[in-house]
C-alpha cells in the first residue's frame, strides 16, 4: 500500500530581537547564538557591528516602530541604555572629584518606551546605582571567561532562574595604588597601567568582530546573552506577564 505524502507544515519564523544601544555588538551576537535573528539601534556610527543595524536616536526609533506597529515583528527587546550616570566607576570618581550631573540616565524613559511595546524585554546596565531590579546577575567567571564583569539585567513580562554566583578565582591583573597585581582576569575598563592588550581583551570576553578598544571596553561578554537569550527560548518566560 503506498504511503501517504506528506503535507509540508510552513517553518517557524526565527524569533527576532531588537538589540536597542547596540554599540558594536556584545549582547548582539549573543542572541545571534542563542537562535535569534538581531537587528540593531545605534546612535554612532557601528561599522563593526556583525548585524543589520539603524544609526539613530535609539528611543526615537524604538518610538517610531511603536507608532507604526512595527515592532510587532519582534519577539524581545534588549536594550542597554548609557550607563555612566550610575555606573560604580563613574559614582566614585565623580564623587571623589567633585563631579556630579554630567552624564545622561536614560533607563526611565527606556523602560517607559518598552513598556508600550507590550513584549518581553530585557535592561542590562553595569554595577552601581542605576535604578533597575536586579533580576539576573551575571560575570564572567560563570561562563570560564578572562573578565569579571559584573552586569545586572532587569527582565520584564518574563522571567529566569538565577543562576549560582560562583566564587572569584583571584584578583584583576593590574596596578591598583601604585601596587602591581596579578590575578586571572583582565581588566575591561581603561588605557592606564597594566590594563590588557586589545588580543587580550578580545580572547578574555570572546569577542572577535572588533578590534576598537573602545567598543570592546564598552561590550558585555556574548555569553551573556547568549544564556539569557537559550533561557527566554527555553522557558515559559516568553507567556509571562
Amino acid at each position: 500500500m503506498a504511503q501517504p505524502i506528506p503535507i509540508p507544515r510552513p517553518a517557524r519564523p526565527l524569533p527576532r530581537v531588537l538589540d536597542l544601544f547596540c554599540c558594536a555588538g556584545g549582547a548582539g551576537m549573543g542572541y545571534a547564538r542563542a537562535g535569534f535573528v538581531v537587528d540593531g539601534v545605534d546612535i554612532a556610527d557601528r561599522p563593526n557591528y556583525p548585524f543589520p543595524y539603524h544609526r539613530g536616536d535609539a528611543l526615537d526609533r524604538l518610538a517610531t516602530l511603536i507608532s507604526t506597529g512595527e515592532i510587532a515583528a519582534y519577539t524581545l527587546v534588549h536594550a542597554s541604555p548609557p550607563c555612566q550616570d550610575k555606573c560604580s566607576l563613574t559614582v566614585g570618581t565623580n564623587r571623589s572629584r567633585g563631579w556630579g550631573g554630567r552624564h545622561e540616565d536614560l533607563v526611565a524613559p527606556t523602560r517607559a518606551l518598552l513598556d508600550e511595546t507590550g513584549l518581553p524585554y530585557v535592561i542590562e546596565q553595569p554595577n552601581g546605582r542605576a535604578e533597575i531590579r536586579k533580576d539576573l546577575t551575571l560575570y564572567g567567571e560563570m561562563f570560564g571567561l578572562g573578565v569579571i564583569r559584573h552586569r545586572n539585567f532587569e527582565l520584564g513580562r518574563w522571567s529566569a532562574p538565577r543562576p549560582e554566583h560562583l566564587a572569584h578565582r583571584g584578583r584583576v591583573r593590574g596596578y591598583r595604588h601604585g601596587r602591581l597585581y596579578d590575578g586571572p582576569y583582565v581588566a575591561a575598563y581603561g588605557n592606564g597601567g597594566g590594563k590588557p592588550s586589545v588580543a587580550e581583551l578580545q580572547a578574555a570576553m570572546g569577542i572577535d568582530w572588533t578590534d576598537v578598544r573602545e567598543e570592546l571596553i564598552e561590550a558585555i561578554p556574548p555569553a551573556y546573552s547568549q544564556w539569557i537569550g537559550a533561557q527566554f527560548l527555553t522557558t515559559e518566560g516568553r507567556a509571562a506577564a
